[in-house]
């Protein structure tokens, strides 16, 4: 038995035979290193509702008669329980794959992952014309194949499917367009996930053109090559539908000669480490989510009635916006900035905000500055950075002291509350005493 498969056990999953491995609920199974004399180990993944197939010989399998089960064969597969099966480290030719989806259509599968995988050659998908498919979600993480573009057709045998499927991610799989001609196929798509590609400005005007996934509602262009805002804004002003928008790390600039409007129906958008110094607009009028961490904004004055949820965690933010500007917020990041003080006077106004996180910020321990979080702390609503991730700055005497254990009474913190009364007291009784 090899290091693998001892790490495997370590793991919880037991050998059921060959070269698959079970989970102890029997519901999980994992084949490695495929091949004909491992066919009798896969059988006894079937009970499984996942199934995951790593590594191996695909091209021995070109000619698997797929194409004329019989009728017992096809009632069996539609009586398996697996849901989900995953292919990793995998050459596939693409003549195999398009057997393959047809052999999928007898079973009741509804999410399909292919990991580290290469395809191979062009497949005929002319006999998947008009053949209706049961998988929902499509994944493909780390993988190499022919261009899209010229592949209208291949798409066009598939649409039966593809009109049906919900979700669907290409990613870290050096994707340089998507063709408009193909988006027009996905009819009923709710999620496309194309993070850590090579999209551009260019091409992404082009992927969502007029008609194309007219259901999308949540879209990741996250670690693409975009680098113009409004570029992007005209991109998706198409997606008429879409709710969450991710353009994380991507470097992005405003272009102030130009403007556009996003859909109405935006309401979680992410800017996380873009390279922004200011907040660029237009903003979507109807944001719930705004996330504009880890940039370098130095300040943000913006208003946005609907937010409620607003992160700004690691930037260099000297003080919080100004709260009254988001009359619904519930939560509000302010980590790893430069704010000395929190406005607490407008924090205990709003009655929303539940939820604030300011640690790692340089507080000025006065009377106001630590009082304001002690204050905020009491209230329950500072998350969970409390009260280690809050300590003194200023002044010195106070410097690296938790801001939980600087002393705020009546008597330290307010002299004059304390020194009229007693100028009162003693000027009555000389009043008295003349």
């Amino acid at each position: 038995m090899n290091v693998a498969v001892l790490l495997l056990l370590g793991l919880g999953l037991l050998e059921a035979e060959g070269r698959c491995f079970f989970n102890r609920t029997q519901e999980h199974c994992v084949c490695y290193n495929l091949s004909q004399e491992s066919i009798g180990s896969i059988i006894q993944c079937l009970p499984a509702s996942v199934v995951e197939f790593w590594g191996g010989e695909l091209e021995r399998y070109v000619a698997f008669p797929i194409s004329d089960l019989d009728p017992s064969t096809i009632e069996m597969l539609g009586s398996l329980v697996i849901r989900k099966i995953i292919f990793g480290d995998l050459l596939v030719p693409e003549i195999l794959l398009a057997r393959v989806l047809r052999f999928f259509s007898y079973t009741r599968v509804q999410e399909l992952v292919f990991e580290s995988c290469i395809f191979k050659g062009r497949g005929s998908w002319a006999e998947m014309a008009n053949q209706d498919l049961p998988i929902l979600s499509l994944y493909f993480h780390n993988v190499t194949s022919a261009p899209l573009m010229g592949r209208e057709q291949d798409f066009s045998s598939l649409s039966s499917w593809l009109e049906t499927l919900q979700e669907l991610a290409v990613t870290s799989s050096r994707v340089t367009s998507l063709p408009c001609g193909i988006g027009r196929v996905f009819r009923a798509l709710r999620s496309l996930d194309v993070a850590r590609n090579s999209l551009g400005d260019e091409s992404l005007m082009s992927a969502f053109c007029e008609g194309a996934f007219p259901q999308l509602q949540v879209l990741s262009l996250q670690h693409n090559n975009l680098t113009s805002y409004h570029s992007v804004c005209k991109s998706v002003q198409l997606l008429r539908e879409l709710q969450h928008l991710d353009l994380s790390q991507n470097k992005l600039t405003a272009d102030l000669s130009t403007s556009c409007q996003w859909p109405v129906a935006l309401q979680i958008f992410n800017l996380s480490d873009t390279g922004l110094d200011e907040v660029l607009t237009p903003l979507p009028p109807s944001l719930e989510v705004l996330d504009i961490s880890c940039n370098h904004l130095h300040a943000v004055d913006i208003s946005l009635s609907s937010l409620k949820k607003l992160f700004l965690n690691q930037n260099m933010l000297q003080a919080a916006p100004p709260i009254r500007n988001y009359p619904m917020l519930d939560t509000l990041d302010l980590d790893n900035n430069l704010i000395t003080e929190l406005p607490w006077d407008e924090v205990k106004l709003l009655g929303h905000l539940r939820d604030v996180a300011a640690a790692g910020n340089p507080y000025n321990c006065t009377c106001s500055g630590a009082g304001g979080l002690q204050a905020l702390a009491g209230t329950g609503h500072l998350g969970q950075g409390w009260p280690q991730g809050y300590t003194c700055h200023f002044p010195p005497h106070y410097q690296g002291r938790l801001v939980k254990d600087v002393p705020v009474s009546v008597l330290q913190c307010n002299s004059a509350a304390v020194v009229a009364p007693v100028c009162i007291i003693l000027a009555l009784l000389g009043m008295a005493g003349a």
